[in-house]
């Protein structure tokens, strides 16, 4: 049992065999709900989106990455929780969102071997090309559109269509 159900029973034990009046009935404890910015960070990456009527075969993408510990193909060196990434990648969001150069944001922010290099473009893609929740976020942007933060096995992104 935890905590705050123990401390409910002692009192209620107290009260009735102190000679205190019959305790009232039960009702169903519930714990408050998280809501922190992590929880919606993460809510907002793994929203439900699908595929849109009349979507190209293909589209051109660039995005940044951030990783945490046991993503796929994240190395050792990652050491952030999904949290903690998930909150980065809102970060570099609302920088994009103020008017920062998605260009610098991909160099501070992605940690794609090779990102920077190349302003974190994919180049053109299609659904197949990619992951499911990353296809299904890109293909929903119109040109110069940048998604919400999108989490994928590989971790969280930011995407920019550019075509």
């Amino acid at each position: 049992m935890d905590r705050p159900h123990l401390a409910l029973l002692s009192c209620l034990v107290v009260a009735t065999a102190c000679g205190g009046s019959e305790p009232p009935p039960a009702k169903d404890f519930q714990m408050p709900l998280k809501d922190t910015t992590a929880d919606r960070c993460i809510e907002t990456a793994n929203a439900r989106r699908g595929k849109k009527d009349g979507e190209p075969q293909k589209i051109t993408v660039r995005h940044l990455l951030v990783k945490y510990a046991n993503a796929k193909r994240a190395d050792a060196s990652v050491k952030r929780t999904r949290e903690q990434a998930c909150l980065r990648a809102l970060e570099a969001h609302e920088k994009l969102v103020q008017g920062t150069d998605f260009s610098e944001l991909v160099k501070t922010y992605s940690e794609e071997p090779g990102a920077a290099s190349r302003d974190g473009s994919l180049g053109a893609i299609e659904r197949k090309d990619v992951a499911p929740p990353f296809a299904d976020a890109a293909f929903e942007l119109d040109v110069n559109q940048a998604s919400e933060v999108v989490e994928t096995d590989f971790g969280f992104h930011v995407i920019l269509r550019t075509e």
